[in-house]
Protein backbone atom coordinates (compact mmCIF):
# COMPACT_ATOMS: atom_id res chain seq x y z
CA UNK A 1 0.00 0.00 0.00
CA UNK A 2 2.79 2.45 0.82
CA UNK A 3 4.41 1.85 -2.54
CA UNK A 4 1.19 2.64 -4.42
CA UNK A 5 0.73 5.92 -2.55
CA UNK A 6 4.24 7.03 -3.49
CA UNK A 7 3.53 6.44 -7.17
CA UNK A 8 0.33 8.50 -7.08
CA UNK A 9 2.11 11.44 -5.43
CA UNK A 10 4.84 11.36 -8.12
CA UNK A 11 2.25 11.58 -10.89
CA UNK A 12 0.61 14.62 -9.31
CA UNK A 13 3.93 16.46 -9.03
CA UNK A 14 4.77 15.80 -12.70
CA UNK A 15 1.34 17.05 -13.86
CA UNK A 16 1.66 20.31 -11.93
CA UNK A 17 5.11 20.92 -13.34
CA UNK A 18 3.90 20.52 -16.93
CA UNK A 19 1.06 22.92 -16.32
CA UNK A 20 3.38 25.56 -14.92
CA UNK A 21 5.74 25.24 -17.91
CA UNK A 22 2.83 25.54 -20.33
CA UNK A 23 1.55 28.78 -18.77
CA UNK A 24 5.02 30.29 -18.68
CA UNK A 25 5.41 29.56 -22.41
CA UNK A 26 2.06 31.18 -23.23
CA UNK A 27 2.98 34.31 -21.30
CA UNK A 28 6.34 34.50 -23.04
CA UNK A 29 4.71 34.18 -26.54
CA UNK A 30 2.17 36.87 -25.67
CA UNK A 31 4.98 39.19 -24.58
CA UNK A 32 6.81 38.68 -27.90
CA UNK A 33 3.67 39.50 -29.94
CA UNK A 34 3.03 42.69 -27.94
CA UNK A 35 6.65 43.77 -28.27
CA UNK A 36 6.65 43.26 -32.10
CA UNK A 37 3.42 45.16 -32.74
CA UNK A 38 4.35 48.06 -30.49
CA UNK A 39 8.01 48.60 -31.29
CA UNK A 40 8.70 47.01 -34.68
CA UNK A 41 5.48 47.48 -36.66
CA UNK A 42 3.88 50.59 -35.27
CA UNK A 43 4.03 52.51 -38.65
CA UNK A 44 1.93 49.99 -40.63
CA UNK A 45 -1.58 51.15 -41.45
CA UNK A 46 -4.39 49.08 -42.99
CA UNK A 47 -6.84 50.94 -45.22
CA UNK A 48 -10.56 50.50 -45.11
CA UNK A 49 -13.26 51.88 -47.36
CA UNK A 50 -14.79 55.14 -46.24
CA UNK A 51 -16.76 57.94 -47.79
CA UNK A 52 -15.57 60.45 -45.21
CA UNK A 53 -12.78 62.85 -46.16
CA UNK A 54 -10.03 62.45 -43.53
CA UNK A 55 -9.15 65.55 -41.52
CA UNK A 56 -5.51 64.59 -41.13
CA UNK A 57 -3.62 66.27 -43.99
CA UNK A 58 -0.92 63.59 -43.82
CA UNK A 59 -3.35 60.92 -45.07
CA UNK A 60 -3.29 60.65 -48.90
CA UNK A 61 -6.27 59.60 -51.02
CA UNK A 62 -5.58 57.96 -54.40
CA UNK A 63 -6.21 60.21 -57.41
CA UNK A 64 -5.20 57.67 -60.07
CA UNK A 65 -8.04 58.75 -62.35
CA UNK A 66 -6.55 62.26 -62.46
CA UNK A 67 -3.00 61.23 -63.43
CA UNK A 68 -1.69 62.56 -66.74
CA UNK A 69 0.04 59.55 -68.29
CA UNK A 70 2.28 61.63 -70.56
CA UNK A 71 3.33 63.76 -67.57
CA UNK A 72 4.07 60.63 -65.57
CA UNK A 73 6.27 59.29 -68.38
CA UNK A 74 8.19 62.55 -68.61
CA UNK A 75 8.90 62.49 -64.88
CA UNK A 76 9.81 58.82 -64.85
CA UNK A 77 13.49 59.50 -65.51
CA UNK A 78 15.78 56.50 -65.67
CA UNK A 79 13.04 53.92 -66.27
CA UNK A 80 11.31 52.34 -69.26
CA UNK A 81 7.56 52.57 -69.77
CA UNK A 82 5.31 50.88 -72.31
CA UNK A 83 2.34 52.74 -73.77
CA UNK A 84 -0.35 51.21 -76.00
CA UNK A 85 -2.25 53.59 -78.25
CA UNK A 86 -5.24 52.63 -80.41
CA UNK A 87 -6.38 55.01 -83.11
CA UNK A 88 -8.61 54.80 -86.16
CA UNK A 89 -6.76 55.32 -89.43
CA UNK A 90 -7.49 55.02 -93.12
CA UNK A 91 -7.20 51.59 -94.70
CA UNK A 92 -5.59 52.00 -98.10
CA UNK A 93 -7.20 50.16 -100.97
CA UNK A 94 -5.25 47.88 -103.29
CA UNK A 95 -5.03 48.37 -107.04
CA UNK A 96 -5.73 45.41 -109.26
CA UNK A 97 -4.17 45.55 -112.72
CA UNK A 98 -5.75 43.46 -115.48
CA UNK A 99 -4.21 43.02 -118.91
CA UNK A 100 -6.43 43.72 -121.91
CA UNK A 101 -5.10 42.68 -125.33
CA UNK A 102 -7.88 44.66 -127.01
CA UNK A 103 -6.34 47.92 -125.79
CA UNK A 104 -3.21 49.38 -127.39
CA UNK A 105 0.01 48.77 -125.52
CA UNK A 106 0.55 51.24 -122.67
CA UNK A 107 -3.08 52.37 -122.46
CA UNK A 108 -4.47 52.76 -118.93
CA UNK A 109 -8.20 52.54 -118.22
CA UNK A 110 -9.77 52.76 -114.77
CA UNK A 111 -12.60 50.24 -114.52
CA UNK A 112 -13.43 50.74 -110.85
CA UNK A 113 -12.40 53.59 -108.57
CA UNK A 114 -10.79 52.61 -105.28
CA UNK A 115 -12.44 53.48 -101.97
CA UNK A 116 -10.51 53.66 -98.74
CA UNK A 117 -11.72 51.85 -95.64
CA UNK A 118 -10.94 52.37 -91.96
CA UNK A 119 -9.02 50.34 -89.41
CA UNK A 120 -8.07 50.50 -85.76
CA UNK A 121 -4.31 50.36 -85.29
CA UNK A 122 -2.77 49.55 -81.90
CA UNK A 123 0.77 50.84 -81.46
CA UNK A 124 3.20 50.06 -78.66
CA UNK A 125 5.56 52.86 -77.70
CA UNK A 126 8.48 52.32 -75.34
CA UNK A 127 9.72 55.36 -73.42
CA UNK A 128 13.05 55.75 -71.68
CA UNK A 129 13.93 58.90 -69.76
CA UNK A 130 10.83 60.53 -71.21
CA UNK A 131 11.83 59.86 -74.83
CA UNK A 132 10.33 57.37 -77.30
CA UNK A 133 13.01 54.74 -77.96
CA UNK A 134 10.90 52.36 -80.04
CA UNK A 135 7.51 52.23 -81.70
CA UNK A 136 5.82 49.17 -83.16
CA UNK A 137 2.41 48.25 -84.54
CA UNK A 138 1.11 45.31 -82.51
CA UNK A 139 -2.47 44.99 -83.71
CA UNK A 140 -4.92 45.97 -86.45
CA UNK A 141 -8.68 45.58 -86.81
CA UNK A 142 -10.58 46.46 -90.00
CA UNK A 143 -13.70 48.49 -89.18
CA UNK A 144 -14.68 49.28 -92.78
CA UNK A 145 -13.42 47.29 -95.75
CA UNK A 146 -11.66 49.10 -98.58
CA UNK A 147 -12.78 48.67 -102.20
CA UNK A 148 -10.07 47.79 -104.72
CA UNK A 149 -9.25 50.02 -107.64
CA UNK A 150 -9.37 48.09 -110.92
CA UNK A 151 -7.24 49.22 -113.84
CA UNK A 152 -6.99 47.68 -117.30
CA UNK A 153 -3.68 48.02 -119.10
CA UNK A 154 -3.34 47.56 -122.82
CA UNK A 155 -1.15 44.76 -124.15
CA UNK A 156 -2.24 44.97 -127.80
CA UNK A 157 0.19 44.99 -130.68
CA UNK A 158 -0.27 48.68 -131.32
CA UNK A 159 2.17 50.70 -129.25
CA UNK A 160 -0.01 53.75 -128.76
CA UNK A 161 -3.64 54.72 -128.82
CA UNK A 162 -5.78 56.77 -131.16
CA UNK A 163 -5.66 60.50 -130.44
CA UNK A 164 -9.11 61.60 -129.31
CA UNK A 165 -10.12 64.92 -130.84
CA UNK A 166 -12.94 67.39 -130.39
CA UNK A 167 -16.18 65.91 -131.70
CA UNK A 168 -15.25 62.28 -130.88
CA UNK A 169 -17.32 60.09 -128.61
CA UNK A 170 -15.84 58.64 -125.43
CA UNK A 171 -17.37 56.23 -122.95
CA UNK A 172 -16.93 56.07 -119.18
CA UNK A 173 -14.99 52.96 -118.15
CA UNK A 174 -14.99 53.25 -114.34
CA UNK A 175 -17.95 52.30 -112.17
CA UNK A 176 -18.41 56.00 -111.42
CA UNK A 177 -16.79 59.16 -112.74
CA UNK A 178 -17.06 62.78 -111.66
CA UNK A 179 -17.65 65.66 -114.07
CA UNK A 180 -15.96 68.82 -112.78
CA UNK A 181 -16.46 72.52 -113.56
CA UNK A 182 -12.73 72.98 -114.19
CA UNK A 183 -10.00 70.50 -115.24
CA UNK A 184 -8.66 69.90 -111.73
CA UNK A 185 -9.66 67.81 -108.73
CA UNK A 186 -10.22 70.88 -106.54
CA UNK A 187 -12.97 72.17 -108.77
CA UNK A 188 -16.71 71.91 -108.06
CA UNK A 189 -18.38 68.65 -109.07
CA UNK A 190 -21.08 68.98 -111.74
CA UNK A 191 -22.30 65.38 -111.79
CA UNK A 192 -21.35 61.77 -111.10
CA UNK A 193 -21.98 59.49 -114.08
CA UNK A 194 -21.97 55.71 -114.32
CA UNK A 195 -20.04 53.23 -116.43
CA UNK A 196 -20.87 53.13 -120.14
CA UNK A 197 -22.23 56.68 -120.35
CA UNK A 198 -21.48 58.22 -123.76
CA UNK A 199 -19.96 61.71 -123.83
CA UNK A 200 -19.00 64.07 -126.63
CA UNK A 201 -15.51 65.54 -126.40
CA UNK A 202 -15.45 69.32 -126.76
CA UNK A 203 -11.70 69.77 -126.18
CA UNK A 204 -8.63 68.04 -124.79
CA UNK A 205 -6.72 69.77 -121.98
CA UNK A 206 -3.78 67.81 -120.61
CA UNK A 207 -5.10 64.80 -118.70
CA UNK A 208 -8.73 65.99 -119.02
CA UNK A 209 -11.47 66.00 -121.64
CA UNK A 210 -14.03 68.75 -121.75
CA UNK A 211 -17.22 66.82 -122.43
CA UNK A 212 -20.94 67.17 -122.89
CA UNK A 213 -23.53 64.51 -122.13
CA UNK A 214 -26.45 63.55 -119.93
CA UNK A 215 -27.39 67.20 -119.66
CA UNK A 216 -24.02 68.14 -118.17
CA UNK A 217 -20.98 69.98 -119.50
CA UNK A 218 -17.64 69.83 -117.69
CA UNK A 219 -14.34 68.03 -117.43
CA UNK A 220 -13.56 64.35 -116.90
CA UNK A 221 -10.21 62.63 -116.34
CA UNK A 222 -9.05 60.87 -119.49
CA UNK A 223 -8.14 57.68 -117.58
CA UNK A 224 -11.83 57.19 -116.76
CA UNK A 225 -12.82 56.97 -120.43
CA UNK A 226 -12.24 55.01 -123.61
CA UNK A 227 -13.01 55.60 -127.27
CA UNK A 228 -14.58 53.33 -129.88
CA UNK A 229 -13.14 53.85 -133.32
CA UNK A 230 -12.43 50.43 -134.83
CA UNK A 231 -12.54 51.61 -138.46
CA UNK A 232 -9.77 54.14 -137.94
CA UNK A 233 -6.10 53.23 -137.94
CA UNK A 234 -4.18 53.86 -134.77
CA UNK A 235 -1.84 56.82 -134.78
CA UNK A 236 1.36 57.32 -132.88
CA UNK A 237 0.73 59.43 -129.76
CA UNK A 238 4.42 59.46 -129.03
CA UNK A 239 7.37 57.34 -129.96
CA UNK A 240 7.86 55.00 -127.03
CA UNK A 241 11.16 53.88 -128.50
CA UNK A 242 12.45 57.44 -128.64
CA UNK A 243 15.90 57.56 -127.10
CA UNK A 244 15.75 61.33 -126.63
CA UNK A 245 16.23 62.02 -122.92
CA UNK A 246 15.36 65.72 -123.05
CA UNK A 247 12.03 65.16 -121.27
CA UNK A 248 13.57 63.24 -118.37
CA UNK A 249 13.78 65.07 -115.04
CA UNK A 250 17.48 65.68 -114.23
CA UNK A 251 18.82 63.59 -111.37
CA UNK A 252 20.04 65.23 -108.17
CA UNK A 253 20.04 64.33 -104.48
CA UNK A 254 17.69 67.23 -103.71
CA UNK A 255 15.32 66.70 -106.64
CA UNK A 256 11.56 66.87 -105.98
CA UNK A 257 10.14 63.36 -105.84
CA UNK A 258 6.55 64.54 -106.39
CA UNK A 259 7.23 64.96 -110.11
CA UNK A 260 7.45 62.12 -112.69
CA UNK A 261 10.84 61.06 -113.96
CA UNK A 262 9.62 61.38 -117.55
CA UNK A 263 10.86 57.92 -118.60
CA UNK A 264 8.83 56.11 -121.23
CA UNK A 265 7.53 52.59 -120.70
CA UNK A 266 10.38 51.14 -122.76
CA UNK A 267 12.93 53.17 -120.81
CA UNK A 268 11.63 51.79 -117.52
CA UNK A 269 11.98 48.30 -118.92
CA UNK A 270 15.50 49.10 -120.04
CA UNK A 271 16.83 50.44 -116.74
CA UNK A 272 15.14 47.68 -114.71
CA UNK A 273 16.58 44.82 -116.77
CA UNK A 274 19.70 43.88 -114.85
CA UNK A 275 21.83 40.86 -113.98
CA UNK A 276 21.44 41.73 -110.28
CA UNK A 277 17.73 41.03 -110.64
CA UNK A 278 18.23 37.27 -110.28
CA UNK A 279 14.53 36.46 -110.16
CA UNK A 280 13.58 39.00 -112.86
CA UNK A 281 11.12 40.62 -110.46
CA UNK A 282 11.85 44.22 -111.40
CA UNK A 283 12.19 43.41 -115.07
CA UNK A 284 8.80 41.67 -115.18
CA UNK A 285 7.10 44.46 -113.22
CA UNK A 286 8.82 47.47 -114.80
CA UNK A 287 5.57 48.71 -116.37
CA UNK A 288 4.00 49.36 -112.97
CA UNK A 289 6.65 51.96 -112.11
CA UNK A 290 5.61 53.68 -115.34
CA UNK A 291 1.89 53.44 -114.47
CA UNK A 292 2.31 54.96 -110.99
CA UNK A 293 3.93 58.02 -112.60
CA UNK A 294 0.93 58.41 -114.89
CA UNK A 295 -1.63 58.06 -112.09
CA UNK A 296 -0.03 59.53 -108.95
CA UNK A 297 2.53 62.14 -110.02
CA UNK A 298 5.56 60.56 -108.39
CA UNK A 299 9.06 59.75 -109.61
CA UNK A 300 8.86 56.08 -110.57
CA UNK A 301 12.64 55.68 -110.60
CA UNK A 302 12.69 56.76 -106.95
CA UNK A 303 10.06 54.13 -106.06
CA UNK A 304 11.99 51.45 -107.95
CA UNK A 305 15.22 52.48 -106.20
CA UNK A 306 13.51 52.16 -102.79
CA UNK A 307 12.38 48.65 -103.71
CA UNK A 308 15.86 47.67 -104.90
CA UNK A 309 17.46 49.10 -101.76
CA UNK A 310 14.98 47.49 -99.33
CA UNK A 311 14.82 44.05 -100.99
CA UNK A 312 18.34 43.73 -102.45
CA UNK A 313 16.96 43.45 -105.97
CA UNK A 314 14.05 41.27 -104.86
CA UNK A 315 16.15 38.61 -103.11
CA UNK A 316 14.97 39.21 -99.53
CA UNK A 317 12.71 36.71 -97.78
CA UNK A 318 9.93 39.29 -97.46
CA UNK A 319 10.15 40.11 -101.17
CA UNK A 320 10.07 36.49 -102.30
CA UNK A 321 7.45 35.11 -99.89
CA UNK A 322 5.19 38.13 -99.41
CA UNK A 323 5.52 39.97 -102.76
CA UNK A 324 6.64 42.93 -100.65
CA UNK A 325 9.59 44.77 -102.22
CA UNK A 326 9.60 47.60 -99.70
CA UNK A 327 9.30 45.86 -96.34
CA UNK A 328 6.03 47.75 -95.96
CA UNK A 329 4.58 47.22 -92.49
CA UNK A 330 7.81 45.71 -91.13
CA UNK A 331 9.22 46.89 -87.80
CA UNK A 332 12.77 46.53 -86.58
CA UNK A 333 11.86 44.15 -83.73
CA UNK A 334 9.87 41.69 -85.87
CA UNK A 335 10.24 42.60 -89.56
CA UNK A 336 9.03 39.43 -91.26
CA UNK A 337 5.80 38.93 -89.30
CA UNK A 338 4.96 42.62 -89.39
CA UNK A 339 5.44 43.01 -93.15
CA UNK A 340 2.30 43.13 -95.31
CA UNK A 341 1.53 40.20 -97.57
CA UNK A 342 0.53 41.13 -101.15
CA UNK A 343 -0.96 38.88 -103.80
CA UNK A 344 1.45 40.19 -106.46
CA UNK A 345 4.17 42.80 -106.93
CA UNK A 346 1.92 45.27 -108.76
CA UNK A 347 -0.15 45.68 -105.58
CA UNK A 348 2.82 46.62 -103.42
CA UNK A 349 4.28 48.97 -106.06
CA UNK A 350 0.97 50.80 -106.44
CA UNK A 351 0.31 50.99 -102.69
CA UNK A 352 3.74 52.29 -101.70
CA UNK A 353 3.49 54.97 -104.41
CA UNK A 354 0.20 56.21 -102.94
CA UNK A 355 1.63 56.11 -99.42
CA UNK A 356 4.59 58.28 -100.45
CA UNK A 357 2.30 60.71 -102.31
CA UNK A 358 -0.26 60.99 -99.54
CA UNK A 359 1.94 61.08 -96.44
CA UNK A 360 5.56 61.89 -97.31
CA UNK A 361 6.26 63.99 -100.42
CA UNK A 362 3.35 66.45 -100.47
CA UNK A 363 2.33 69.00 -97.82
CA UNK A 364 -1.08 68.66 -96.18
CA UNK A 365 -3.96 69.80 -98.38
CA UNK A 366 -2.22 69.22 -101.72
CA UNK A 367 -4.54 67.82 -104.38
CA UNK A 368 -3.33 64.35 -105.30
CA UNK A 369 -5.11 61.39 -106.93
CA UNK A 370 -8.80 60.49 -107.23
CA UNK A 371 -9.90 63.79 -105.73
CA UNK A 372 -7.93 63.09 -102.55
CA UNK A 373 -5.96 65.59 -100.48
CA UNK A 374 -2.51 64.83 -99.14
CA UNK A 375 -2.35 64.14 -95.42
CA UNK A 376 1.24 65.38 -95.15
CA UNK A 377 1.50 63.59 -91.81
CA UNK A 378 5.18 62.74 -92.35
CA UNK A 379 6.05 65.57 -94.76
CA UNK A 380 9.48 67.14 -94.30
CA UNK A 381 10.06 68.24 -97.87
CA UNK A 382 9.65 66.35 -101.18
CA UNK A 383 13.27 65.18 -101.22
CA UNK A 384 15.16 62.05 -100.21
CA UNK A 385 16.34 63.70 -97.00
CA UNK A 386 12.81 64.80 -96.20
CA UNK A 387 11.41 61.29 -96.65
CA UNK A 388 14.26 59.75 -94.63
CA UNK A 389 13.32 61.66 -91.46
CA UNK A 390 10.10 59.72 -90.87
CA UNK A 391 10.18 56.79 -93.28
CA UNK A 392 13.35 54.98 -92.17
CA UNK A 393 15.20 54.63 -88.88
CA UNK A 394 18.46 54.26 -90.82
CA UNK A 395 19.88 57.80 -91.14
CA UNK A 396 21.85 56.70 -94.21
CA UNK A 397 18.72 55.42 -96.00
CA UNK A 398 18.48 58.42 -98.34
CA UNK A 399 22.09 57.97 -99.51
CA UNK A 400 21.50 54.27 -100.17
CA UNK A 401 18.38 54.97 -102.26
CA UNK A 402 20.16 57.74 -104.18
CA UNK A 403 22.98 55.36 -105.13
CA UNK A 404 20.38 53.05 -106.68
CA UNK A 405 18.75 55.97 -108.51
CA UNK A 406 22.12 56.97 -109.99
CA UNK A 407 22.72 53.38 -111.05
CA UNK A 408 19.39 53.28 -112.92
CA UNK A 409 19.74 56.74 -114.49
CA UNK A 410 23.20 55.86 -115.79
CA UNK A 411 21.69 53.03 -117.85
CA UNK A 412 19.66 55.42 -120.02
Amino acid sequence: MAKEKIKKKTRVKISLRNIIIFFVGVLLLLYIVIFYNYFLNKNEVYAKETSIEPQNSDVKISNANKIDVSEMIEKNVGTKQDEYITEETELEYMTQYNENPELPKGTIQVIQEGREGTQEITTKKVYENGEVVSEEQVGAKVTKAAVNKIVEIGTGSKKTSYKVQAGDKVYITSDRAEIMVEPNVDSTKVATLSKGTALTVLSVQGDWYQVNGQGSTGYIKIENTTYINQNESYEEENNSNNSDNSSITPLSFDMSLNKPSGLTLDQFKKVLSDSKDKNKIFEKNAEYFYYIEKQYNINGVFVAAVGIHESSWGTSKIALQKHNLFGYGAYDSNPYNGAYNFTDYSECIDLIARVFVKYYINPAGTSIYDGEKASGKYYNGPTLSGVNKKYATDKNWANGVYEQMKYLYNKL
